[in-house]
């Protein structure tokens, strides 16, 4: 009798070490109605401006793949400027997914040959955001801030990032430029790449710093420096929303904003992760993740929630987008290169 207590005592602590097994001799698992938990990590690198709104989109993604595949799905996040994000996935950064400003900034990951298929293909062009740049101002705006050309006037303290780092900021930049190209148009009748760089110089003297990404651009307005950032549209409603006190100005001519998102090929094919990061990127897409991002500020890309968006957002007159200069490889050569505009309004080059 005491030998057959002992022999159910090694045999129940047998089972709690090893694991028992399911009517049928086979090992039981966790599951949830028939579906079994697996884990798969996805790697995100992502431009800084997103990281609120992935705060909460990230989870409803993994909801609804853990719905329709029985997967959990966990997230490692980078968060960093634009320009040093791409140059990071560049350079071996195992990101899955890159969620970034600019096209050019994909087009840095493709040359380095990550990017292999044709991302332009997709969705909305590959765009899953839409923005326009702004002017945030103090409360009241007690500049009197209503244009680009008051940005110039003596005594004015002005805020954008460094676009050699991020691409917030060669939107920034592109914005005043492309509006001094438009000014121009109206009164002559043509583009006057002089009469651009012109407003984009006598704006630059008035900066107060140069920081790295746009969020650190905002934080440091946020902590007091300047009076007048140069911005995302979205940067501003999300912190007004909030419950900061700012004021926005939207410039009469300034760009359109059109920020995208594509799987790394050489990485997902190396990691095994194809499959989950080919659906977020379709759910960045979806109805449910563009309303999200509207929340956030973001102006959407999907006609589902099209008609929401022109009632929330307005439609300035002299709106423009990235085409309207050339596209982004004129853009790239004529203001960006190691002689461009951008560094002869740095060097003060007339």
């Amino acid at each position: 009798m005491q030998a057959r207590a002992w022999l159910l005592i090694i045999l129940f602590f047998t089972c709690v070490i090893a694991g028992c097994k399911e009517p049928g001799g086979t090992l039981s698992s966790n599951s949830v109605d028939g579906k079994k938990e697996t884990g798969i990590t996805l790697v995100i690198g992502a431009y800084s401006v997103v990281k609120d709104a992935f705060h909460e989109l990230l989870p409803q993604f993994a909801d609804d793949w853990y719905e329709r595949t029985g997967q959990r799905v966990s997230f490692q996040q980078s968060y960093e400027a634009s320009g040093t994000q791409a140059r990071s996935i560049a350079g071996g950064f195992e990101a899955d997914v890159a969620v970034l400003a600019m096209e050019s900034d994909l087009d840095l990951i493709e040359a380095a040959g990550y990017l292999t298929h044709d991302w332009r293909a997709g969705s909305h062009g590959g765009m899953i955001t839409n923005s326009i740049v702004v002017l945030g101002t103090r409360p009241g705006n007690p500049l009197g801030i209503e244009d680009w050309h008051d940005l110039a006037r003596e005594g004015v303290k002005v805020m954008y990032p460094n676009p050699k780092t991020s691409g917030g900021a060669q939107w920034d930049i592109n914005a005043i430029y492309g509006a001094g190209l438009k000014r121009s148009e109206e009164v002559t009748g043509e583009q006057s790449h002089e009469a651009a760089k012109k407003l984009l110089a006598s704006i630059h003297r008035n900066v107060e710093s140069l920081d790295k990404s746009g969020r650190a651009s905002m934080a440091a307005f946020e902590y007091g420096v300047g009076d007048v950032i140069v911005t995302y549209e979205n940067e501003l409603l999300a912190r007004m929303a909030q419950g900061t006190l700012y004021e926005m100005v939207i410039p009469k001519h300034t760009i359109l904003i059109e920020n995208p998102a594509a799987v790394i090929d050489r990485n997902v094919d190396k990691r095994g992760t194809r499959r989950v990061a080919e659906a977020f990127v379709a759910y960045l897409h979806s109805e449910d993740a563009q309303r999200l991002l509207m929340r956030h500020g973001f102006r959407p890309v999907h006609d589902g929630v099209r008609d929401e968006a022109e009632r929330r957002f307005e439609t300035p007159s002299g709106l423009f987008d990235i085409a309207y200069m050339g596209g982004w490889t004129q853009v790239q050569e004529k203001l960006y290169a190691r002689r461009g505009i951008w560094y002869q309004v740095l060097a003060g080059i007339e």
